[in-house]
């Protein structure tokens, strides 16, 4: 796990992210986060603070890359492609809170969705960009996004691929403790050790009546996300809109 920090501070277990400055991720490093996770359950850690090194929590893929190397494929089997090891992250049993610095942007506020509660600041950026880069949003976002913001906010934000603040987050819901940047991670901290005082049993059985299903309509997600994002990498928009991105301009979509 050389791209995943683990530590533990009494009941509560830490995996940061360490791809710095952007922490692009891949399926290899969700799936090292799904193994702390099951390992800090196997530990008896009573929550988990997802948190990353660097200016940015997470910058989701790299588009550098070719699509699927990152994600993967619709035709791969087992637990290979990405969005089913983020899969195995939603069904993680014990609360999770996300410290988000910097930005969060595509999969990367994917991946912050993973946490019960998110922690940032005014300086923290959130965008579900997938439609200015040309194809269907991905790791679960089409379930969690809704849940978390209600189905009218999560269609503007996807629709306009717009980059709203931490404040902005926090009025719809998207963040919950908005703090200066350097108190994100210690807020967090706190936060699980709150959680971490409670019964453990009381806790977890809560939980998964309140998130009961959730994890089955993340997979179910999921892989339509994929087979849809997999005909999208294909169309000359995405190849448009990962060369706008990369020339920091606007798109010019023509819808083929």
């Amino acid at each position: 796990m050389s791209d995943v920090r683990l530590e533990q501070q009494g009941h509560v277990g830490i995996a940061e992210i360490d791809r710095p400055p952007n922490n692009f991720f891949d399926k290899e490093l969700i799936g090292d986060l799904a193994e702390a996770f099951d390992g800090f359950v196997a530990a008896g850690l009573r929550a988990i603070v997802l948190c990353a090194a660097g200016r940015n929590f997470c910058a989701g893929a790299n588009f550098s890359r070719p699509a699927s190397d990152t994600v993967g494929t619709a035709q791969d089997r087992g637990t290979d492609h990405l969005y089913r090891q983020a899969v195995r992250l939603f069904r993680c049993p014990v609360p999770v809170i996300a410290a988000v610095q910097g930005a969060a942007v595509g999969g990367g506020l994917g991946l912050s969705l993973v946490g019960d509660f998110r922690v940032a600041s005014e300086e923290s950026r959130f965008t579900a960009n997938f439609s200015r880069l040309g194809f269907h949003p991905g790791f679960g976002l089409s379930v969690t996004l809704p849940r978390v913001v209600g189905a009218q906010q999560a269609a503007l934000l996807f629709y306009t691929g717009r980059r709203i603040t931490g404040s902005q987050a926090r009025d719809i819901g998207l963040v919950d403790l908005l703090v200066p940047t350097d108190e994100i991670r210690p807020a967090a901290l706190a936060l699980a050790e709150e959680i971490a005082v409670s019964s453990p049993i009381a806790v977890q059985s809560t939980r998964a009546t309140l998130r009961a299903g959730l994890a089955d309509a993340i997979a179910a997600a999921t892989e339509h996300e994929l087979a849809e994002q997999q005909k999208h990498f294909a169309t000359a928009d995405f190849k448009e809109g990962v060369r706008a991105m990369a020339e920091r301009r606007a798109p010019a979509f023509t819808g083929a």
